[in-house]
């Protein structure tokens, strides 16, 4: 895909953070529509291996060419290592002898671990794209997030680079997530489903419930990466980690053709805004 050529320095930046969920599809309509002052669309891919297949499907088949046809500037981006070659987040869990534990499973007591991965893989990811476009600490680049006010406790502006100045467009315009869905609609779209990677301990389970009965071959993929996880403590000598807040194997936490499931009312705590929108 070729880039479009960075601005100068003198000229900011302006782009939103495009996840490929309700939020920032929303966000894209109404910059079609003019409501937004938004021409630059960035979507930071963590991996074609790790992003939820359904949600790279919804980019490729309606966002993009939605946003071409708009003369809007939506572009991909992923993690490159220093040696120049691609890093996904899967690749980094799964790597030969690998003991990263970037994404934030359940420990044995209960609370979520280390995340890394919004950080590596989103927010250091868009940053350089930004800087690339000329964005610096003298000239910073305005940053889209694609938060709803039902939603606002994720706002959070102090989560910011140097380079970059966070605002909340849909806070500003009071729209839900619910009005998200209505805005897609309106302009003949489909609605995205949920986007996230497919093995995010922040899924709800009733999200994990869908995922074994709509994808089974991904849910045991999911339970393939957990087994995985808990083989690797076992030779360090250290206590399971798990995808789920019920602190069991995903196959025994999420049952299989069992419409009701553990009762979970809690926030799923992905607070950032970088993901799932």
């Amino acid at each position: 895909m070729t880039k479009p050529v960075p601005k100068t320095a003198s000229e900011p930046v302006k782009a939103f953070s495009f996840g490929g969920g309700w939020q920032s599809m929303a966000a894209l309509v109404l910059a079609a529509q003019g409501t937004l002052d938004y021409r630059t669309f960035i979507f930071a891919n963590v991996g074609d291996d790790s992003e939820k297949p359904a949600t790279l499907a919804y980019v490729r088949d309606h966002a993009r060419p939605f946003a071409a046809a708009h003369g809007i500037d939506l572009t991909t981006v992923g993690r490159i290592r220093r040696d120049g070659t691609p890093e996904t987040l899967y690749g980094r869990i799964t790597r030969e002898g690998s003991r990263s534990l970037p994404i934030p499973v359940r420990m044995s007591n209960g609370a979520p671990g280390t995340r890394a991965c919004t950080g590596d893989f989103k927010i250091k990811v868009i940053g350089k794209e930004l800087k690339r476009r000329g964005a610096s600490r003298t000239n910073p680049a305005t940053v889209g997030i694609g938060i709803s006010v039902d939603e606002i406790s994720r706002a959070n502006n102090r989560r910011c680079e140097p380079h970059e100045r966070i605002e909340y467009p849909l806070l500003e315009l009071g729209i839900r997530r619910t009005d998200c869905a209505r805005i897609i609609r309106s302009a003949g779209l489909p609605v995205p489903p949920k986007s996230a990677c497919w093995f995010c301990p922040f899924s709800r389970p009733e999200n994990w419930h869908d995922m074994r009965r709509d994808e089974p071959a991904l849910f045991a993929k999911a339970c393939d990466l957990e087994a995985l996880l808990n083989r690797r403590r076992d030779t360090l000598g250290k206590d399971h980690v798990w995808l789920t807040r019920f602190l069991r194997p995903l196959a025994v936490a999420i049952p299989d053709g069992v419409d009701t499931l553990p009762f979970d009312d809690a926030d799923p705590g992905c607070d950032s805004g970088w993901c799932m929108t």
